[in-house]
């Protein structure tokens, strides 16, 4: 019975998403965290960590009007949007030279840096977890070569034995930090994201 409430629930966004021209049903998560906490705002420079196929490029880009500037990034090619502000690149995250990258194609310092990559899953917890938490690392690293003072981010993680090491890393950087998992997150998963403003420019 519950696995059969969480695929209508997984149906339910995912209709909703064609309805709304957005291809993929994670943007709702991006919409339900951001109509609470306010992290992208018009014209702001958005980097997109993970992008593909686009969802979450979608609405950052609804989100920041045409003044603003969204980047995505992802191992895989994303299809191009019609939106001259919006730019993708191919690259990998873990990647040393990508910081350098992503900030030769900023027109300024980001206001926000999200992020909503996942491992690829193995089925072996621990070992999920441990990668989740590596990428999440990277996604913060970056976040902190990328982001202006006091700007914004917001990173997917998934729960565990490292967590709340993690999330004592974002506490160092930024002035408020929160946990919080969307409505349109499976109930049974595993995943968080962690809202964090007020980035700290040593």
């Amino acid at each position: 019975m519950a696995e059969r409430r969480r695929g209508r629930k997984r149906e339910h966004y995912y209709r909703m998403a064609k309805r709304a021209g957005y291809r993929a049903r994670s943007a709702f998560k991006l919409k339900q965290l951001n109509r609470r906490y306010k992290l992208i705002r018009r014209g702001d420079v958005v980097v997109d960590l993970g992008a593909a196929p686009g969802g979450w490029l979608q609405v950052a880009r609804e989100e920041v009007g045409e003044k603003g500037f969204v980047l995505g990034v992802d191992l895989q090619g994303i299809a191009k949007l019609p939106y001259e502000n919006v730019k993708t690149l191919v690259a990998d995250i873990t990647d040393a030279s990508t910081p350098e990258l992503l900030g030769n194609n900023l027109p300024r310092a980001a206001d926000v840096v999200l992020s909503d990559v996942s491992p690829k899953i193995s089925g072996v917890w621990s070992v999920d977890h441990a990668r989740s938490v590596e990428l999440a690392r990277t996604a913060l690293t970056i976040a902190e070569r990328m982001l202006a003072p006091s700007g914004r981010s917001l990173i997917k993680v998934f729960q565990g034995e490292y967590f709340e090491d993690f999330v004592s890393k974002i506490r160092e950087k930024f002035e408020f930090v929160k946990i919080s998992k969307p409505p349109a997150s499976r109930k049974g998963s595993a995943e968080a994201y962690a809202i964090a403003k007020g980035f700290k420019r040593f």
